[in-house]
């Protein structure tokens, strides 16, 4: 009797939504500005969602470091003091670049941070000094009315 090859059923349904990147451990780390031990810590305590390849490695959702971009500026008090006096803006939102146009003289920067959206417009020569990118990590500093941007 021979055996039949299972068949798949096709679906209809198609979704739009893009799977979410995964990094590796070291990768994660070193967008949040923490050690890698710090991160295995993490994912042994169920702080950070991670996924598990085959193998039996850890990788972890491009969300889930997004997610922690905003709270990790410095390990300890004193580092996220000395970070904040830098300069003189004491609200750094840190988070991922969405998107740079840049239009003559002028750049639109739009940072995602904690799933919300902050639009700076800065000059042309500043985005291209600091070489502004999607999927980089970056500040918004914001100070009064203004807000600058600050590459992480």
């Amino acid at each position: 009797m021979p055996r039949r090859a299972p068949t798949r059923q096709s679906s209809t349904k198609q979704t739009t939504k893009q799977p979410d990147p995964l990094l590796k451990p070291r990768q994660a780390a070193l967008e949040l500005q923490v050690s890698f031990p710090t991160i295995k810590q993490w994912i042994y305590r169920r702080k950070i969602r991670s996924i598990r390849t085959p193998g039996g490695h850890h990788r972890i959702p491009q969300s889930e470091v997004d997610r922690f971009l905003f709270r990790t500026r410095g390990k300890t008090v004193a580092e996220r003091t000395l970070d904040t006096r830098r300069v003189s803006g004491r609200n750094q939102l840190v988070g991922r670049i969405d998107q740079v146009r840049i239009s003559g003289l002028m750049a639109e920067v739009k940072i995602s941070i904690g799933g919300q959206q902050i639009t700076s417009i800065i000059t042309a020569s500043s985005a291209r000094e600091m070489n502004l990118k999607p999927g980089q990590t970056a500040a918004a500093l914001i100070k009064a009315t203004e807000v600058m941007i600050l590459r992480v």
